[in-house]
């Protein structure tokens, strides 16, 4: 055995599910300086034990690679300062929990609220300020979408905001105005794409909304962090930050609460400046260690489905015109991704809906005529509404598909729900089609979304292999069902590969990183529905166990 020294730990007594082809199962694995020294039987592992090396016995668990969350706003997260709308189906019950909050906190400045649905609204219609008005009185008041891409807002806050009908075009939004009067209904849309820009949220701040301070900033990243590393996240992909953000994870890392790798891009909003840009390069070269990297960019092309703001090819259900938009021309967009793809970034595009899909391949077309073939890598995120006619050409382009299977659900996509709704059922076929791509021969890299879903791998796994809640129910779209081991490839070495870290991350692999976890349950000898409530029990980054559930550990 050709060795130096011992291993600093020894994992023995595992079910490997390595993510390589190459070995694909193992029973034991050796770590020294943080990375994988070697990799086999457990007959063999005493050649790699010495007196100061740990033992970590995994007592016949299944062992994977640590997950990659390819979409994960660990950053934005979720705040416990907010009045927590999650699960409220109706009117009544998000003014029930309105009150009881309030009544709680009777000085507070501002009601600030999250994860609203909208399909609590009835009639299908979007929210107004008369809705809110009766539950805050006279106490500003801001909602935010449960995907964050909306906001909603009562009559004081939309004078304190200094929104009226003659200034609708708002520094983090657009606010809706009724047909008849002009007036701002309370509604604000692309919250998403200005008011979690730089400028966007510098703006709530200066207006006074506690939401958009450092301090709250900072607390919702932390939980988030903690969250991660508790599901066994070892990587996680932050979508949209702009610079002002990185001072938040550096402080993350001097506080010890960077336990996951951070993989963090940053926003490029229209009205980006090539100043910007180099700026953004200059962040890239500073952050560019295994622990904390930045470099990719988020670019919107159209928006979400529920408020019927996705760009689609047909109109929407119920509609004879309305397509929704793209937030920008197909021409400009295929000139700005060019201009990218030339300077070398890799670009991560939010896309929702078929039109707005079709859009960002066309432009990566284009990209690819006249700067050449490269291993760009380019992401559409959320697929949601994919045609079919487009499914190949993720592959021929060397397009990633990051997608977010709990998405996908009866329960928060299916029928009686907003998103399929709007896009009628003569569509639902489009819905999130991770099997047609995969076998395409597309790179599917899963992810959750978090904070629009639950962050842990198990519900997201569950839910690419059934379409059905966590607590069961009826599949929705069950054609478009992966198996496990695909789910799991696409949560550790899709995207690993997504992100251009599959030579450090993704397998257990010798020679990379040693991030592993070791789960309560075998998810891939187990029925679909008993994968969710399977736990990290241990969780090891670099060689460092960061998290260990063992009793008596």
């Amino acid at each position: 055995m050709n060795r130096t020294a011992p291993a600093d730990l020894v994992l023995t007594g595992a079910r490997i599910h390595t993510v390589d082809p190459a070995l694909p199962e193992a029973q034991a694995l050796a770590v020294r300086a943080g990375r994988i020294v070697w990799i086999g039987a457990d007959a063999e592992a005493a050649d790699w034990t010495g007196p100061d090396t740990r033992i970590l016995d995994a007592g016949g668990r299944l062992v994977l690679p640590g997950f990659v969350d390819a979409h994960n706003h660990v950053r934005l997260g979720s705040d416990d300062a907010c009045v927590q709308l999650a699960g409220a189906r109706t009117l009544d019950e998000i003014h029930r929990r309105v009150r009881t909050w309030h009544a709680a906190h009777p000085d507070a400045g501002w009601i600030e609220a999250e994860a609203f649905d909208y399909s609590a609204i009835p009639g299908g219609r979007m929210p107004t300020a008369a809705d809110l008005d009766p539950a805050t009185g006279d106490t500003p008041a801001l909602v935010l979408s449960y995907d964050v891409h909306t906001a909603w807002l009562n009559t004081a806050a939309l004078r304190r905001l200094g929104v009226d009908r003659d200034h609708t075009e708002l520094p983090f939004g657009r606010a809706v105005t009724d047909p008849a009067t002009g007036e701002p209904t309370g509604f604000v849309k692309d919250f998403a794409v200005k008011g979690l820009s730089r400028e966007g949220h510098r703006a709530l701040r200066e207006l006074g909304l506690p939401w958009a301070s450092p301090d709250r900033q900072y607390g919702r990243l932390a939980k988030s962090l903690d969250d991660a590393i508790g599901y066994g996240i070892t990587t996680v992909v932050e979508p949209q930050n702009s610079l002002d953000d990185l001072a938040l994870f550096d402080r993350a890392r001097a506080e010890g609460r960077l336990r996951s790798r951070i993989v963090a891009a940053l926003f490029h909003p229209r009205g980006t400046t090539e100043a910007d840009l180099d700026d953004f390069e200059t962040a890239a070269d500073e952050y560019a260690d295994d622990r904390l990297r930045v470099g990719p960019l988020k670019l919107y092309i159209d928006d979400v489905v529920e408020p019927r703001t996705a760009a689609l090819l047909e109109p929407y259900a119920g509609c004879s015109h309305h397509r929704g938009d793209t937030f920008y021309p197909p021409e400009e967009f295929a000139e700005l991704l060019t201009r990218l793809d030339a300077r070398g970034f890799q670009c991560f595009v939010h896309a929702t809906g078929d039109r707005g899909i079709r859009t960002v391949l066309d432009a990566v077309e284009r990209a690819r005529a006249v700067n050449g073939p490269r291993d760009a890598r380019h992401q559409v995120v959320h697929v949601e509404c994919l045609d079919p006619a487009d499914t190949p050409r993720f592959a021929e382009l060397g397009v990633v598909a990051c997608m977010q299977p709990r998405h996908a659900a009866p329960d928060i996509a299916g029928p009686g729900q907003d998103w399929a709704e709007n896009v009628g059922p003569e569509r639902w076929h489009k819905a999130w089609p991770l099997r047609s791509l995969h076998a395409a021969g597309a790179v599917l890299a899963l992810s959750s979304d978090w904070n629009v879903a639950e962050m842990d791998p198990m519900v997201g796994i569950h839910a690419a292999v059934t379409r059905r809640p966590p607590g069961g129910g009826e599949a929705w779209t069950a054609g478009e069902t992966i198996d496990v081991a695909t789910a799991v490839e696409g949560y550790t070495m899709g995207s690993a590969y997504a992100n251009f870290l599959e030579h450090e991350r993704g397998s257990l692999t010798v020679g990379k990183l040693a991030d592993f976890v070791v789960l309560s349950r075998d998810i891939l000898r187990i029925a679909p529905e008993e994968i969710p409530g399977t736990v990290a029990e241990t969780v090891v980054v670099g060689g460092e166990v960061v998290v260990d559930r063992r009793a008596g550990a």
